[in-house]
């Protein structure tokens, strides 16, 4: 069994959150739900120019191999929204500081992936980064990248 765990970020500190419960709390926020080590949900608030919700690991279309599981991904709209809430955590950035952690947080991000587009189980897990494997691991990374603190939970 892989790992489960939701926590929410208000703007100075992690704490416990329900799984698919919304945070009723003002802005910024950041909700990191995992899901079995292979899908974290990042909800945000302020969303900025993206969605307010991306994913790393997998999308659940992609997982549960389900257009109807999640709405399409788009990971540069998404990066975008990011860096603009990592700039407003952080007392602003300039535009180059803001598109640089853009670029780097569309790294971690997941996209869509047709299910016939992903190989088969047969890749040496040795061969792998953790965060290839645990989306926790790569959960984890994706919160130094925002320069936040990690949650206990995820801090090993």
């Amino acid at each position: 069994m892989g790992f489960f765990g939701t926590y929410l970020f208000d703007g100075g500190r992690w704490t416990a959150h329900g799984a698919n419960e919304q945070p009723a709390l003002p802005e910024p926020w950041l909700l990191v739900d995992i899901h079995d080590s292979d899908i974290a949900t990042l909800t945000y608030r302020p969303a900025g120019p993206g969605s307010g919700i991306a994913y790393l690991g997998y999308t659940p279309r992609t997982y549960f191999e389900n257009p109807d599981a999640s709405a399409p991904t788009d990971v540069v709209r998404e990066a975008a929204g990011l860096s603009v809430w990592w700039a407003q955590q952080r007392g602003g950035a300039s535009d180059i500081e803001r598109s640089a952690k853009e670029g780097e947080l569309t790294a971690y991000l997941a996209a869509d992936l047709d299910p016939a587009d992903i190989g088969p189980d047969d890749e040496d897990d040795d061969d792998l980064d953790d965060a290839e494997i645990f989306v926790e691991v790569k959960a984890a990374r994706f919160l130094t990248a925002l320069g936040l603190p990690t949650p206990d939970a995820l801090s090993h």
